[in-house]
């Protein structure tokens, strides 16, 4: 049985508005440290700076909105229900934006007491995020590939978490670890085992639905997340040894690597099978992201092939870019600009009745204020990924960045204005219907 959509049992509207609305404000922090350091950024992918910029994006910025999504699509899209969404929503964020910004002044001051802190501030509402999103999403009737990616991706959302309060308790307490080597594994799942696959599981989904494309071929939808999920399994396994890349791990590596690809490739395919051919926004965002996923994966094919190619410093920082600011940031914004004109349309049929006209989706943003977005996102990407070569673009890139961040944050709280107002006045004429 493949997931219907479900509206009766959509949590309050401030659940997912809370993260989405947080969520901008830790990419416009990026770039303002981006800014303030400058080249001395991406000397290394092991300085300070460089950790604190990375958990940012992929912690404030991604995270965020993830975890947004994923408390409104469950009960929605899969018929999971949460637990106490309400409860569930403010200690998740809580304890994320609070995490975020102690993790974030560790790494920059070097203080082991701002990591023990922040410790039980990730691990106690990211576990328990997890733990109760799993069990809905074992409890729930539905099957599908959707639910199989999304349960894949919850379990490396766990992996990660655990790692990550592994490498934050070794900063903290001075623990003798292998942390290059841990951190490896962190980042693989949280990029690939997380995102990728949270990414692919509501792929299956909105794609079709909001971009009016074909579904995605079965054979695809079968094999992807299950068979990405082994390939970082085993590739993990690989680094128990603590040694530098033998061919084993080289190959499992640039599997996965290629498996991506294939994903943005079929994605690419179906929109271009579109059945209404117009280009908006999200459309546009979802491109680019695909596009950057194709780029970052021959890069990290070309990376394995050439073992020093990691030494340079450059490298960490093309790929970082690649994935965070061309690869997922793109894809949330591009879901942002449909999940919440799409609540605020669904919550706003609560309120009114049969036969009374509610105002439609693109009410609630103009889609010039989109596609303003997108460009200035688009611009933040070339000119960052252009400061490999050409160092002082970090400046106008960190700048763009910041733009492209504030610009977000405005379309969404328009949003969020616009369903209050919206609300309103459906309110005052429901009123004035029974008064008369």
């Amino acid at each position: 049985m493949q997931p219907g959509l479900s509206f009766e049992q959509a949590p309050p509207i401030s659940v997912p508005f809370r993260f989405f609305l947080t969520a901008p404000l830790f990419g416009m922090a990026a770039g303002l440290l981006l800014l303030w350091q400058g080249p001395e950024a991406f000397t290394s992918r092991w300085t300070s700076v460089a950790l604190a910029l990375t958990h940012l994006l992929a912690v404030g910025f991604m995270l965020q909105a993830m975890c947004g999504a994923l408390l409104q699509m469950l009960p929605v899209a899969a018929g999971a229900n949460i637990w106490q969404p309400r409860r569930v929503t403010h200690l998740t964020h809580a304890g994320l934006t609070i995490g975020t910004l102690l993790l974030v002044a560790g790494f920059l001051s070097e203080t082991a007491l701002l990591f023990r802190i922040a410790v039980p501030f990730m691990t106690i509402s990211l576990g328990a995020f997890a733990l109760i999103v799993l069990i809905a999403l074992f409890r729930t009737p539905a099957q599908g590939p959707t639910i199989i990616s999304l349960r894949i991706a919850v379990f490396g959302l766990v992996v990660t978490i655990a790692l990550g309060a592994t490498l934050a308790s070794a900063f903290g307490w001075q623990l003798a670890l292998p942390l290059t080597e841990i951190t490896h594994v962190h980042a693989a799942w949280g990029l690939g085992g997380w995102s990728m696959l949270l990414v692919a599981g509501v792929a299956y989904l909105v794609v079709p639905m909001f971009q009016l494309t074909p579904p995605y071929p079965a054979w695809f939808t079968r094999s992807f997340s299950i068979t990405l999920f082994f390939l970082l399994a085993a590739w993990s396994l690989t680094w128990l040894p603590l040694q530098r890349p033998d061919g084993l791990q080289v190959a499992l590596a640039c599997a996965a690597a290629l498996l991506a690809m294939v994903f943005a490739a079929v994605t690419l395919r179906l929109q271009g099978q579109r059945r209404r051919k117009v280009t908006d926004p999200t459309l546009l965002f979802w491109r680019v992201a695909m596009a950057a996923l194709v780029v970052a994966a021959a890069a990290v094919v070309l990376q394995q092939l050439n073992p020093g190619a990691e030494d340079y410093a450059g490298v960490p920082f093309l790929l970082g870019v690649l994935l965070m600011v061309g690869v997922f940031m793109p894809v949330i914004s591009g879901m942002l600009y449909k999940i919440m004109p799409f609540l605020n349309w669904m919550h706003l049929q609560k309120i009114g009745r049969p036969g009374l006209v509610v105002p439609n989706m693109r009410q609630m943003i103009a889609e010039p204020r989109m596609m303003m977005q997108f460009r200035l996102h688009l611009a933040a990407l070339v000119l960052l990924l252009g400061a490999v070569p050409l160092p002082w673009l970090v400046y106008p890139g960190a700048v763009a960045l910041i733009a492209s961040c504030i610009w977000l944050e405005w379309n969404l709280i328009v949003a969020t204005r616009n369903f209050a107002r919206f609300s309103r006045e459906l309110e005052e004429r429901l009123a004035k219907e029974q008064e008369g």
